[in-house]
């Protein structure tokens, strides 16, 4: 295994193909952070937050295959702004009253380049779009799994359209860093 808890492609190859990774993973909610990233103001103002009521688990087979959901509150946006925060859970974007939980199913981890590609499905407001994009694993011991990422996102794919004047990117960045312990 590479130093520093930095897990090579070879590596996850390896662990996923003799089931030392195999069995039942539960996310560690209180390491693991599910963010936002965008722009405001035509592109100029960077906007952040996070979610702070985030969910998961994750089974990987016998054969290596992984499988898994997250799951944050909609309501749980916190961009450190209230009005802001107010209006992001309203109906005009994530609609945290209708649709309560934004999930993301995994269907397929697949080694790739220096980490792995994940596939899954993205569900915002009750629309589902399949997705896919490069991931960071670190394994740490055969009792944690770190997964890292930036997702590209165009909210207008989950009708997240609202935007006064133009002023709202289109073009989000959701981060995770995801931390998974063997149950």
């Amino acid at each position: 295994m590479a130093p520093s808890g930095q897990t090579t492609t070879p590596d996850v190859q390896a662990l996923l193909r003799d089931s030392t990774l195999a069995g039942e993973w539960a996310l560690d909610t209180s390491t693991s952070t599910i963010g936002l990233k965008s722009k405001s103001m035509w592109g100029l103002v960077p906007v952040k937050g996070v979610f702070r009521e985030v969910t998961g688990q994750g089974t990987v087979s016998a054969a290596g295959e992984v499988s898994g959901a997250i799951s944050v509150a909609a309501a749980s946006i916190d961009t450190k702004m209230k009005k802001r925060d107010v209006h992001l859970r309203s109906k005009d974007f994530f609609d945290g009253d209708n649709f309560p939980a934004i999930t993301f199913a995994v269907a397929q981890l697949t080694p790739a380049g220096a980490g792995v590609t994940v596939a899954g499905n993205l569900t915002v407001r009750d629309r589902t779009q399949p997705i896919s994009f490069p991931a960071k694993v670190s394994v740490l011991g055969s009792g944690e799994v770190q997964l890292d990422a930036a997702v590209p996102v165009n909210r207008a794919d989950f009708g997240l359209t609202w935007n006064q004047m133009g002023m709202a990117s289109m073009a989000n960045t959701i981060t995770v860093h995801a931390v998974f312990r063997k149950r």
